[in-house]
């Protein structure tokens, strides 16, 4: 998660809500928290899978966005 943070840290758009600019790492947590209804730290070990495919297919949304 950290990793795709540092990657979109100049890809996400200006937001009038974020004056300062926007988290990306807060940004990816709350789309994990959204997608699987639980923190990153919560999800089960099993899952990681999951979690890595969520995390790429977000990478393409937001970088084509």
């Amino acid at each position: 998660m950290r990793a795709l943070g540092d990657r979109l840290q100049s890809v996400l758009r200006s937001d009038p809500r974020h004056p300062r600019g926007r988290n990306p790492y807060a940004h990816v947590a709350g789309c994990v928290r959204e997608r699987f209804g639980c923190s990153y730290g919560e999800l089960a070990d099993e899952r990681v899978d999951e979690v890595r495919g969520y995390l790429k297919e977000l990478e393409e949304k937001e970088k084509g966005a």
